[in-house]
């Protein structure tokens, strides 16, 4: 994760944003891996980009897991089965080319310090993704919480499902789907809804457009018969 923060302050700050709510967390990740296991078959390998305490790698239903995070924590709450890359992710991933299935990453990117971090983010997935592998990202949309996207000490980057749609075309991925509302904003403050009026709004998608605030974004690497995008850097 490629931070203006140390991971030491990334360690506080987690803390105490997520501490209180750390079992509800985990339970609106059980619910949510199963909403996105449609992308994700029982054999593949996934990587979580920006895994933080890993409530999604450590139930997503696959072969191999690797999460990505420069917050010791990762290591700390990571299943023994998933493997903790703690490295900046605008650096060369240590992972082997063509090598993942899919990349997962939520509520993370926003954490960038510039555009050109998140370029070469993006790269990285490119290289690591296997040829039909699908980039997956979800975040909040600035042009639907302007002022509270704010509200985040370690909040930098401002994205909507059209500009990280348009950097993802860039660096080579056809986008797949694209929503500009998918979740309400945030999971770290509010109200705690149970499990299932969670996986009632995911089969609902008309009431989306009434309290999403979070894009949806799903994109693909080309197969090798395909054309590479001409906006590939």
């Amino acid at each position: 994760m490629n931070s203006e923060h140390s991971p030491e302050d990334l360690e506080q700050l987690y803390r105490a944003r997520f501490a209180e709510r750390a079992a509800y967390r985990q339970e609106v990740w059980a619910v949510l891996s199963h909403f996105f296991s449609r992308w994700i078959p029982p054999d593949s390998v996934v990587l979580d980009l920006g895994c933080g305490w890993c409530e999604f790698i450590n139930s997503a239903a696959c072969r191999r897991k690797f999460g990505m995070d420069l917050n010791p924590d990762a290591k700390r709450h990571a299943n023994p089965d998933v493997v903790i890359l703690q490295q900046d992710c605008s650096d060369q991933w240590a992972v082997e080319n063509n090598s993942l299935d899919v990349v997962f990453t939520s509520n993370f990117l926003e954490h960038l310090p510039a555009k050109s971090a998140l370029q070469r983010t993006l790269q990285q997935a490119f290289r690591a993704l296997k040829p039909n592998g699908r980039f997956i990202a979800m975040g909040p949309n600035i042009k639907l919480v302007p002022g509270a996207y704010w509200d985040f000490f370690d909040h930098h980057l401002p994205l909507t499902e059209l500009s990280l749609s348009e950097v993802l075309e860039k660096c080579g991925f056809p986008v797949e789907l694209q929503h500009a509302r998918f979740l309400p904003y945030t999971m770290s403050r509010g109200r705690q809804y149970p499990a299932w009026m969670l996986r009632m709004y995911l089969s609902t998608p008309f009431l989306w457009q009434l309290v999403g605030a979070q894009f949806l974004v799903v994109a693909r690497k080309p197969s090798a018969s395909e054309p590479v995008s001409t906006m590939q850097t």
